[in-house]
């Protein structure tokens, strides 16, 4: 079944051939350059720009960053038990790029660092990509225009800016696929295939689908002189290197189940067979259909491009098993079980293969004379040019949002809060994505609690054991809003605790929320909305020229735990000259988590810190409050003018904002 398009090319690139078989190998390898450095560079600079800013973390960029971490900073392969979920050469690459670089030091944000290693492993792969292009037997202008889609769609951007195995298991897919195709010293070529096949997937587990095209390639390009043993060895290298993670397993006492500990067969039945599906693409509700219509979203013209490329190749024999790797592969997500997000991710190299290639195949045949050739060429670039008109606009769109929105920032803002605010002893659940910078800001690492853990990880399960009430904080994210309602502990503290600071709002909000265990801190939030009503109150008063709040104390005036009677006084005594707040603190065994206590350093531009005269007229005015604005004590220190009020907060001193 070969069409006419795939024909030998036209007289031009027939002398390009001539042209390259007599040129020197550095000009040839000059050339090469000179088409590949400009999509590679442009579209790694894409994927650079605001690296931190957007997409917003995700908690499974979180474990993979927090397991690498751990390998390189405690000595140990996760953060957590290792249960066999996938195997870890995956964060052990991620580990050894921080680790010689420097990453883990060089950004504040731990998943950043772990993000730059994928960026490399993706720049290698769009390498891979031009050469397997070319290996194919298109022109290099075929194959940037390849890397060009592999780097540019806003679908390929938004994967590859985030920690997923998938990308770095795509580089060592690249390499086995290029490897296979060798023609000299097969022995060795065959063998670095294998290799670096089971590379593959051993990074990422799902990359054993592709077997089919590696073995097809090896089998069909094989020298019958020397297939008997070429492919035989080479199979061994790939079974070796798969019997390493048994192995591992064995070593450990981890290869079949047991009572209390975890197993390597119960993590291979878990991804195979026992964890739940992702449903039909036809229920709007399911993952399967959110998964597909975020792809969808970021770039519906690559899919439809690219699927109707590929139904074209066919009948092309250089690019059949191009196309039906990647129909076989879209096929696959259909078989009704679950569907990794990041599964796109295995799709793009063979996306931007087809559409590339039958581009060029498009526009040789109008430069053909022949009736037929030029009637489906004609077909073949009408589609393509309306494609590229339709994709113009929509990527130009996309990628300006990658390269300047800051989505990130509400994760950023809720850990400086933390940091600012929660005392260093609190125990919190979590996003993973948050996990290394929590713990590396000073937190106990076993107070820190990615929240997927507290319902199943026995070890977790026992620094808990009155459940929700061993937690101090929730700081939710959208994952953890939308999360599985199997786990009970994590619910129940969501359910018992309230709002005390929020950043950003729709997707990207992230809440930290104050569990309540003897539901005081419940009780007044629910009643009339208290914590909203010191919120608006606290933000009016930073809006007041003359009333100086540091910046950590900023965050908690607009967060809703500020004590009403600070609020007011403040504003009250304001109005008769400027005053400057060194500290609003909580007090010791108010559960509640209300800051009472205010340290005033400054008013009416003198010094009211010990014994300066200036702080008379402070405690004056402090001292004759009455009502419920009379405080519990006012006394003078070293940092100030210290007003203490009682947990006994009234409840109706603020007005309520209107809904």
């Amino acid at each position: 079944m070969t069409s006419t398009l795939d024909r030998p090319s036209p007289a031009p690139h027939h002398a390009e051939r001539v042209f390259e078989t007599r040129s020197p190998r550095w000009r040839r390898r000059l050339i090469d350059a000179a088409w590949l450095l400009p999509p590679l560079l442009i579209g790694i600079l894409v994927n650079a720009v605001n690296l931190g800013g957007s997409p917003q973390r995700i908690d499974d960029e979180g474990t993979y960053t927090a397991q690498a971490w751990s390998l390189s900073n405690l000595g140990e392969l996760t953060h957590y038990t290792y249960w066999y979920d996938h195997p870890p050469l995956g964060w052990m690459q991620i580990a050894a790029w921080a680790g010689l670089t420097g990453a883990w030091d060089r950004y504040d944000i731990a998943v950043i660092a772990a993000r730059e290693a994928v960026l490399v492993a993706t720049a290698i792969a769009a390498v891979l990509l031009w050469y397997l292009a070319r290996r194919i037997g298109f022109a290099r202008l075929t194959a940037s225009v390849g890397v060009a889609i592999f780097l540019l769609s806003p679908l390929a951007v938004q994967f590859h800016r985030q920690v997923y195995l998938d990308n770095i298991a795509t580089a060592w897919l690249l390499a086995a696929l290029l490897l296979a195709m060798s023609r000299r010293a097969q022995l060795i070529g065959y063998i670095g295939a294998a290799a670096a096949f089971g590379v593959a997937v051993l990074t990422k587990e799902t990359y054993l689908l592709a077997l089919p095209l590696v073995a097809w390639l090896m089998w069909r390009g094989a020298d019958r002189t020397t297939r008997r043993y070429t492919l035989p060895v080479s199979a061994s290298v790939l079974g070796l290197i798969g019997l390493t993670y048994v192995a591992f397993a064995l070593v450990k006492g981890e290869v079949a189940p047991a009572p209390g500990r975890v197993s390597l067969w119960d993590g291979l039945a878990f991804q195979l067979s026992s964890r739940e599906g992702s449903g039909s693409i036809l229920d709007p509700e399911s993952l399967m259909s959110r998964t597909v219509g975020l792809w969808w979203q970021l770039d519906a013209v690559l899919i439809m491009t690219a699927l109707a490329a590929a139904v074209a190749s066919l009948w092309v024999r250089r690019l059949r098993p191009w196309a039906i790797t990647l129909l076989a592969l879209t096929a696959f997500m259909f078989r009704g079980g679950y569907l990794p997000v990041p599964y796109v991710i295995l799709l793009l190299p063979f996306a931007a293969i087809v559409v590339a290639g039958m581009g060029q195949l498009a526009v040789e045949s109008l430069r053909s004379r022949a009736t037929l050739r030029r009637f489906g060429g004609v077909a073949l670039a009408s589609g393509l040019l309306v494609a590229l008109v339709s994709a113009g606009p929509l990527w130009a769109a996309q990628l300006r949002g990658f390269l300047l929105a800051d989505l990130d920032r509400p994760l950023r803002d809720a850990e400086a809060w933390m940091t600012q605010n929660a005392p260093g002893d609190a125990r919190m659940l979590v996003d993973d994505a948050m996990w290394v910078d929590l713990v590396d800001a000073g937190f106990g690492r076993e107070n820190v609690v990615w929240y997927y853990k507290a319902d199943t990880d026995s070890d977790v399960q026992e620094l808990a054991p009155d459940g929700w009430r061993d937690y101090d904080y929730v700081i939710t994210t959208d994952s953890m809003r939308t999360f599985p309602t199997e786990f009970p502990t994590v619910r129940q503290a969501i359910e018992n605790s309230a709002v005390v600071a929020s950043f950003g709002e729709g997707a990207q909000q992230v809440d930290v929320r104050l569990v309540d265990r003897d539901q005081a801190a419940l009780a007044q939030a629910s009643d009339g909305g208290l914590y909203t009503a010191r919120s608006v109150a606290g933000q009016q008063l930073l809006r007041n020229p003359d009333v100086g709040v540091p910046g950590a104390e900023q965050d908690l005036l607009t967060s809703g735990i500020v004590d009403g009677r600070i609020l007011v006084t403040l504003g009250q005594l304001s109005s008769t000259g400027r005053i400057d707040v060194a500290d609003i603190t909580q007090l010791e065994g108010d559960p509640s988590g209300v800051h009472r206590q205010l340290v005033v350093s400054s008013f009416a531009g003198q010094d009211v810190r010990g014994d300066a005269p200036g702080s008379d007229e402070v405690v004056r005015f402090y001292s004759s409050l009455a009502g419920p604005l009379r405080p519990v004590s006012v006394e003078r220190g070293d940092s100030g003018v210290v007003v203490t009020f009682s947990p006994d907060e009234p409840t109706d001193l603020l007005p309520r904002p209107t809904t």
